[in-house]
């Protein structure tokens, strides 16, 4: 029985090292991306935890293929096999379907789907979530704006991005209880025209701070043209609006990736024991950053004003909005964290009790999540 498990182990990794260890085996990766890797958002930040995997495991090689329609994965995913790949990276929600599908198609391969939560014996899960982040900026958010009104420029009404959305809004309320968040959804991951167009339309309405989802730099380029505040999204988006990119979210997805890569190459991780592995990493393994530049948690550009902003707290008394941004990050990047965003009381823009005094949302209720936060303005389908 063992010699069986080292022959499919070997099978796996596509040969073992030859005596004395003289040759390293090799291990090839196949990764499918939404959208283009300069899309300088999503699919850019994962192709660069991509390059930074194969930099830091000598014995790691990979493939990847881009702007994938969501449905055709499937095709591709046949493809990267017929390349070699033995594990394979799908990186968009709308891959999961037909990532499980193929799971169950190709038994001897191996699967991680990002954001989903469809797993199978050779698939697994894998997420570096924002909401942590999206809270802390809707904290500066709320003390920037003077008209009370912020503006999010939404891509997919899912989970995910709705989970974002009301982070960000109960930083806004925790700040500003009267400010409203005004969402305009694209129906797109990457679509630099229409995110230009939502952006403009809600700055029209009256909006003065910018958040949004979707895959390029156009928000805080048009925030920035209209000398407002932005936040950037996925990858360092400063250069694009250097005196207005307030902060915004990093991910660091090669921590990710190396981690999973590194045990199925010690086959730790196989082809029979994956049902029950979902990444779900925050600010506590390092897997997301606060800022609009990487090591930058703030523009210095917008210190001053957000320490000239003071907020009363149930648990840390008077202080200003800098200090809390700072006090909150250390406290969520604890293992376990000291606070979260999604602890009750909690209603949602409705009146209905979403999480009771005391209790903290758990991933499953996070990732499944339809509900809108108070002062969530717009439409927002699936709203229970």
């Amino acid at each position: 029985m063992r010699w069986t498990v080292a022959v499919v182990i070997a099978l796996l990794l596509g040969g073992l090292a030859t005596a004395g260890g003289a040759q390293q085996r090799k291990l090839k990766a196949g990764f499918i991306y939404v959208g283009p890797i300069g899309d300088y958002g999503w699919t850019h930040a994962h192709d660069v935890g991509r390059r930074k995997a194969e930099q830091q495991l000598p014995w790691l090689e990979t493939v990847f293929v881009e702007s994938v329609k969501e449905g055709q994965e499937t095709l591709f995913i046949d493809k990267l096999i017929q390349q070699g790949a033995r594990v394979i990276f799908t990186t968009s929600f709308g891959f999961m379907d037909g990532t499980l599908a193929a799971a169950r198609r190709y038994p001897n391969h191996i699967f991680a789907h990002a954001s989903g939560f469809k797993r199978a014996p050779n698939m697994a899960t894998y997420m570096a979530d924002f909401y942590q982040i999206y809270y802390l900026n809707g904290l500066m958010a709320g003390a920037v704006t003077r008209s009370g009104k912020v503006a999010y420029v939404g891509a997919h009404p899912i989970s995910e991005v709705k989970r974002h959305i009301d982070a960000f809004a109960l930083g806004v309320r925790a700040v500003n209880p009267r400010a409203t968040v005004h969402v305009r959804w694209i129906n797109d991951w990457f679509n630099p025209a229409a995110a230009k167009e939502a952006a403009e339309a809600l700055i029209a309405e009256g909006a003065d701070v910018l958040a949004f989802t979707e895959d390029s730099p156009t928000v805080v380029q048009v925030a920035a043209r209209r000398n407002l505040p932005s936040f950037g999204h996925y990858s360092p988006m400063k250069r694009f609006a250097p005196q207005h990119c307030l902060s915004g979210q990093l991910v660091h997805w090669d921590r990710i990736y190396v981690d999973f890569l590194r045990k199925v190459y010690e086959g730790k991780y196989t082809t029979e024991n994956l049902e029950k592995v979902d990444y779900w990493w925050l600010l506590a393994e390092g897997a997301v950053e606060l800022g609009c530049e990487m090591g930058e948690p703030i523009n210095p550009q917008w210190v001053g004003r957000l320490k000239a902003v003071t907020v009363q707290t149930p648990d840390l008394g008077r202080l200003s909005v800098y200090d809390l941004v700072m006090r909150r990050h250390a406290q969520m990047a604890k293992t376990p964290p000291a606070f979260d965003p999604f602890t009750g009381p909690i209603r949602d823009r409705k009146g209905v009790l979403r999480v009771p005094a005391g209790k903290r949302m758990t991933v499953a209720e996070l990732t499944s999540m339809e509900w809108a936060a108070p002062g969530v303005v717009g439409p927002w389908p699936k709203e229970p």
